[in-house]
């Protein structure tokens, strides 16, 4: 594998080379490339951003813009051919961390495309996904099409380790201020930063515009979040996936540490996965080798807490400064890490679509279109 994968001074080289190229070019919003026509099937679209992908559907189109405007307007519809109701996401480079946008990360949005699309295929049988397959898009391909859902409003939380993290609704901060009981799980006393749990703990979060609250099942049973039976469908089909990805990662020196997954149901009326699985930015991979070798020399007394390396976006957190955005150095450190995951997770070279980036939203969409809508 190591002569097949880009080294360490390739994928910095490649980094450079990027940003060298793109430095103080403007790149369009998806907003303006519906406007300017390039699809005219689209043209008239109002695009609903997001932090990660901005959206892109039929019917009423409700958001609050960074500047304050309130935007407020209906798209025609979008069908796909046989009358499914469908979406075009555009997933964008964007990295946020606390809620705050923090810039651009080069190929952050082609390595997450790859990312997900080989995760949705290896545990699709299990927990389904809303996402249409088109004809003519590449893995790395940053437009997405998939079926309109009725959200199931939680995020599906599971988590195998006790990781460190500065979210508030997370286990972690739960334990540190004094908490035993988490989500209805009881936690021991003996646990420790980055420690692996006494199994794969289901802990849900709810969403929300203003402040995510984490929620034990029978809680948001009780509230009318979710009904009995459909928790227990995505909690039983999710353990059973996890497991997947956990073995698949095992294989690849990886740990499987927490994900979170959410879900809707389809025009079939059955609970299917929607947006990101199992990526570096919904997910925590930590390097096998180095977590072992940091268990023994926490057993030493040589080091206090265990800090593996991480394939995650966790890496990024840890430049987060109040609002501020990443440097260009910071930018760079976290596309060489994302690339190096991608390698270690899949095997295989990362070889990025050099395009423009305007170039190949303009590809993806005339093919969803193409391939979709009449």
């Amino acid at each position: 594998m190591a002569d097949a994968i880009l080294s360490k001074g390739e994928i910095e080289g490649m980094v450079e080379s990027y940003m060298d190229k793109v430095g103080g070019v403007g790149v369009s919003s998806t907003q303006k490339i519906l406007d300017s026509g390039a699809i005219p099937r689209l043209k008239g679209y109002t695009v609903r951003p997001g932090k990660v992908s901005d959206s892109i559907y039929g019917g009423r189109v409700n958001y609050t813009a960074k500047d304050g405007t309130v935007v407020d307007t209906i798209n025609p519809e979008l069908n796909t051919r046989d009358g499914t109701l469908f979406r075009i996401m555009v997933r964008t480079a964007r990295i946020s961390t606390h809620d705050i946008n923090r810039g651009e990360i080069p190929f952050k949005d082609q390595i997450l495309a790859i990312n997900h699309n080989y995760m949705r295929r290896l545990v699709g049988s299990v927990i389904g996904t809303s996402q249409l397959e088109v004809e003519g898009l590449k893995n790395s391909a940053v437009v997405i099409a998939a079926e309109n859902l009725k959200q199931v409003p939680f995020e599906n939380v599971l988590r195998a380790y006790m990781a460190k993290s500065s979210t508030s609704t997370s286990l972690y901060q739960c334990f540190m201020d004094g908490g035993r009981d988490f989500c209805g799980h009881k936690l021991p006393d003996d646990l420790i930063t980055n420690g692996k749990l006494p199994f794969v703990m289901d802990t849900p979060s709810t969403k929300s515009d203003e402040h995510d609250e984490s929620l034990s099942a029978q809680e948001l049973i009780n509230r009318g979040i979710v009904s009995a039976e459909q928790y227990a469908e995505i909690r039983n089909n999710s353990l059973v996936s996890f497991g997947m990805v956990s073995q698949f990662l095992k294989e690849k020196g990886l740990i499987f540490v927490d994900t979170k997954i959410e879900h809707g149901i389809n025009s079939k009326g059955k609970i299917v996965s929607q947006d990101e699985l199992y990526t570096m930015d919904s997910s925590r991979f930590w390097l096998a080798e180095d977590y072992e070798s940091q268990l023994v020399a926490l057993e030493k007394g040589e080091i206090t807490e265990l800090a593996p390396k991480s394939y995650s976006k966790e890496f990024a957190r840890g430049f987060s400064k109040g609002e501020q955005g990443y440097t260009e150095e910071q930018q760079a450190q976290i596309a060489m890490r994302y690339i190096e995951g991608i390698q270690h997770l899949l095997g295989v070279r990362f070889s990025p679509d050099l395009d423009s980036r305007d170039d190949r939203v303009i590809k993806g969409l005339e093919t969803v279109v193409g391939n979709l809508v009449d």
